[in-house]
């Protein structure tokens, strides 16, 4: 470790929904005694104690969207168009997210016409001169962050599991920088999103083409070198595939507000507590008892 502060990225509206949607489907909702559905809530808590149990960050900041339409819905109508609203026990965890974040002292951070990503990109972009930067989310599009003094950890099934790469790692796996692989998304597009890039491009034909051209432009330039089929796809959707470019990129000058000093982490504050027993969440409860007093609990009814 380094003396240089160390500012965990928290990438709240992905793990919020992932920890959501891994009890959903079964119908584990959670509801405490006034009957408000919490399971997202806790699963999001327990990410983000345990990313502050493995990183050990200094500094601590998560970020959300705003649950409103931003720049690259002005530029694409059809921009997550394919996604469908919340479930009902959803829509009240998000404001409850934030609340139980700001109980615990961390702030939260979103700005109107501006998704996470840009949010997380700007922040880790600026600091990254003054300190080391680690990004907690289950979103793969972060990885274009990756750079000096930023790393990127994506959640892997269950709490606590990450696939964690650098840029150099990136690079040795992908054989792309961070910075091309807004390239590749570009030409192969992103279904979650709703843009296409180019039909009939996949992902392993995208990472071929930039690896041998390094941007789109270069392979624009060359196109008399690709094979026919190719050629007439990229040529008939030229005008998506810029598109696509400029949706698939992280914009990193989002106009923020943000002071280091205060993200400072110094524990887990009596507040979160308070907050934690008031709405009756056990799971993090039982999370906090063992990692607070370093206390050893075999179930969640030995933490009451």
């Amino acid at each position: 470790m380094t003396g240089r502060p160390r500012l965990l990225l928290i990438d709240g509206m992905a793990l919020l929904f992932r920890a959501f949607y891994a009890t959903a489907p079964t119908g584990q909702f959670m509801f405490n005694e006034e009957g408000l559905p919490t399971n997202g809530v806790q699963g999001f808590l327990r990410h983000l104690l345990l990313a502050i149990q493995n990183r050990k960050p200094t500094h601590v900041a998560v970020c959300w969207d705003m649950g409103e339409k931003t720049f690259r819905h002005r530029l694409f109508d059809g921009y997550k168009a394919n996604r469908d609203a919340p479930p009902v026990e959803m829509v009240p965890q998000f404001d409850l997210a934030k609340e139980m974040t700001a109980a615990f002292q961390i702030p939260n951070v979103g700005i109107s016409g501006y998704e996470a990503d840009d949010c997380i990109g700007t922040l880790a972009k600026t600091m990254q001169d003054n300190a080391d930067i680690s990004i907690i989310t289950g979103d793969r599009d972060l990885l274009q962050l990756l750079d000096r003094h930023i790393d990127v950890n994506l959640l892997q099934k269950g709490y606590g599991h990450y696939s964690s790469y650098t840029a150099k790692s990136f690079l040795d796996k992908f054989g792309v920088t961070p910075g091309q692989f807004i390239d590749v998304k570009a030409l192969m597009g992103d279904s979650s999103d709703g843009y296409p890039g180019v039909h009939g491009i996949g992902e392993k034909t995208a990472f071929k083409l930039i690896k041998e051209f390094g941007t789109i432009d270069a392979m624009l330039d060359h196109l008399d070198f690709l094979p026919n089929g190719q050629k007439k796809k990229i040529a008939s959707d030229l005008d998506m595939l810029h598109l696509s470019r400029k949706l698939a990129e992280i914009h990193c000058d989002a106009p923020l507000s943000f002071v280091l000093n205060e993200s400072r982490y110094s524990g887990i504050p009596e507040t979160f507590i308070e907050r934690i027993n008031d709405y009756g969440m056990k799971l993090v409860k039982y999370d906090l008892i063992q990692m607070r007093w370093n206390k050893p609990v075999n179930s969640i009814n030995e933490a009451f």
